[in-house]
């Protein structure tokens, strides 16, 4: 039976400048940055507060998961805020709202008053989406 679920994948564009997103301005934690292959690197972080999670930041590349013709798929995917969503919470929103904004992360939504908290929407350096949430 499974047990847990220990990291989950976000398709990134750059894995240097998905690196600098994740660390610098969101102040995940590097778990693992080890190469592998030829261009490319097993690189994850981890929430602060939740560290027995991992977030693998992949690159889009061939190889053994993508063809020529879905890395070009994937990456026009990512690019247009279609591909990837994930959902992040916070204890103060409209203080790391403004931390975030203040550090150059691009929001699409303010926070906003909803049915289950307050809730905004921001985008990686990629183009993947989130959102950030206080809970009630």
């Amino acid at each position: 039976m499974i047990r847990k679920l220990t990291f989950a994948t976000v398709y990134v564009l750059n894995q240097a400048s998905a690196y600098d997103f994740y660390v610098n301005k969101l102040g995940f934690k590097v778990h693992t940055d080890a190469p592998i292959g030829k261009d490319n690197r097993w690189l994850t972080v981890t929430p602060p507060d939740q560290p027995e999670i991992e977030i693998s930041l992949l690159l889009v590349t061939e190889g053994e998961m993508f063809t020529k013709e879905a890395v070009k798929t994937v990456t026009e995917l990512i690019q247009k805020g279609t591909f990837g969503h994930g959902g992040f919470e916070c204890n103060d929103i409209y203080a790391t709202y403004e931390e975030l904004k203040s550090k150059g992360v691009e929001f699409a939504k303010p926070p906003k008053e909803e049915f289950y908290g307050v809730a905004a929407v921001f985008k990686d350096d990629s183009g993947n989406w989130f959102s950030l949430t206080q809970k009630k």
